[in-house]
């Protein structure tokens, strides 16, 4: 979420799309350390009369503490190709999702997340299979089990206007109606409003989008363009996205826009594009992009996709978000704001979190960004921007929450997320030294590029780097409710 800058003290990265069947209710805690699921080799599919001995259902969650109803156990998903069709009265949407997957046990019946929208009929791998629905699942039951190992494929039709979720005090999140169109902002359960999927950044896959509009409307999505074409009164937009992905990055721009397409002065491809309405400037706003682009491969590694760029839009929310390739900025973009949200194509959409408690990985280095920029061109350096935000008292609200572990409710909160966690990370390269800090943030890019880690990943990848016993320094800074101790 980014907030108004007149509310604001660090740019932010977006807002929790909490999709209301998604969110528990009672008290949060956090779960243990879960590896992101193995891809099981493909396999045809062996036939057995589901509910037959050794077919169990997949879980209707994938284990998340946070979002316990999130994401769906039983299989691994590896692409999703979305075929939309847009109508401009109502807002409505039609179209064909079709998934790949890997069953991870015997399958008698698997879930999908998917609220809203009419499903008009369900396939697995080809054949009609029945379904029920409740809530954000979506349970398919196929003719015949899936054995553990098997490829199979999802063939899930629907029509409707997506539903409108909202993110309490923060605005719209999913599918979002904008002036000319319409857009996905879907952190960190939104995407389940315009398709079927295994809604976790635990599962990533690749994806293809076909969308079908009006024509004279432009489609901007992940990846990379493929190409459109004209037949009658619509168009139809392909892109492809072929590095794994989180669900909640995907993205969909509808409207029109002014585009460019080239490349940044490092050599990655550059694609942009800005509402007609907007006056923002489509040459300055190229150019930032391309500039922290090349900036954050010198410092961070290789940029991790094919292409870079981003969307500014009328979107009616008050936050930015780092959709994969190309975050979306709702009306405008500061540099310090792209800054942060293309930081992101590294921490968060490259290496991903396993787990939501982990979000502090994402935000704690997208803030961490902005000071190192800011540091790097003519600002502020990032001890003076440390020691103003440790200069808050014992009793000041935002040392009680813990970054490491701040819970539900806490998810997306400004100081104990962003500015601690970037906080957390000017205190270990304190400690380890500028030359040893940067080597681990490569090592950190490099060695879970395009997968998933977790806070103790980066902890035990630290200690590894630098050759010291760093406990007590996560210990106080992630994990200590309070201010924590300079020493």
């Amino acid at each position: 979420m980014t907030k108004p800058a007149a509310t604001r003290t660090v740019a932010l990265l977006l807002t929790p799309a909490l999709v209301a069947a998604a969110l528990p209710t009672g008290t949060t805690g956090h779960d243990g350390e879960r590896p992101a699921p193995a891809a099981a080799p493909a396999t045809a599919t062996v036939p057995a009369r589901a509910g037959s001995e050794g077919f169990t259902a997949g879980s209707a969650g994938i284990g998340d503490s946070y979002f316990p109803n999130a994401g769906n156990g039983g299989y691994d998903v590896a692409h999703y190709a979305i075929k939309l069709r847009y109508m401009p009265q109502g807002g409505r949407i039609s179209g064909v999702t079709t998934i790949t997957a890997t069953a991870t046990q015997n399958l008698a019946r698997f879930n999908l997340d998917f609220a809203g929208n009419r499903v008009r009929s369900v396939k697995v791998n080809g054949a009609a299979a029945s379904f029920t629905r409740q809530g954000q699942e979506l349970t398919i039951t196929p003719r015949d089990g899936i054995r553990k190992g098997a490829r199979f494929t999802v063939d899930v039709a629907y029509a409707g206007s997506p539903r409108r979720n909202q993110a309490p005090g923060l605005g719209r999140t999913g599918w979002i109606p904008t002036g000319d169109g319409a857009a996905t902002l879907s952190q960190p359960a939104g995407s389940a409003t315009w398709f079927p999927l295994n809604d976790h950044p635990s599962d990533k896959a690749t994806y293809a989008f076909t969308i079908t509009v009006p024509r004279g409307l432009t489609v901007v999505a992940n990846g990379e363009f493929q190409g459109s074409a004209n037949l009658g009164a619509t168009s139809t937009f392909t892109w492809r996205s072929t590095k794994p992905m989180a669900g909640y990055l995907a993205l969909v721009a509808i409207g029109r826009f002014r585009t460019r397409d080239g490349r940044t002065p490092g050599g990655v491809r550059n694609y942009t594009a800005i509402d007609r309405a907007n006056r923002s400037s489509t040459a300055r706003f190229q150019d930032i992009t391309a500039k922290v682009t090349d900036w954050g491969a010198r410092l961070f590694g290789p940029f991790p996709f094919d292409s870079t760029g981003g969307v500014i839009d009328d979107v009616p929310v008050g936050y930015a978000l780092e959709t994969q390739n190309r975050p979306v900025y709702p009306g405008g973009a500061t540099t310090t704001l792209i800054v942060h949200e293309l930081a992101h194509q590294w921490f968060g959409d490259s290496v991903s979190i396993s787990r939501w408690q982990d979000i502090w990985l994402n935000e704690g280095f997208a803030t961490y960004a902005e000071w190192l920029w800011n540091e790097q061109h003519g600002g502020r350096k990032a001890e003076e921007r440390f020691a103003e935000e440790y200069a808050h008292p014992r009793d000041f609200a935002g040392w009680k929450v813990p970054t490491g572990r701040p819970g539900r409710k806490n998810l997306f909160a400004t100081f104990p997320v962003y500015v601690r966690g970037a906080m957390t990370l000017h205190m270990l390269r304190k400690t380890v030294g500028d030359d040893t800090f940067f080597r681990i943030v490569r090592a950190w890019t490099s060695d879970h590029a395009h997968g998933n880690a977790t806070t103790a990943d980066f902890r035990k990848l630290a200690e590894r780097v630098s050759g010291r016993d760093l406990d007590r320094l996560f210990e106080q800074w992630l994990s200590t409710r309070g201010k924590p101790s300079l020493h």
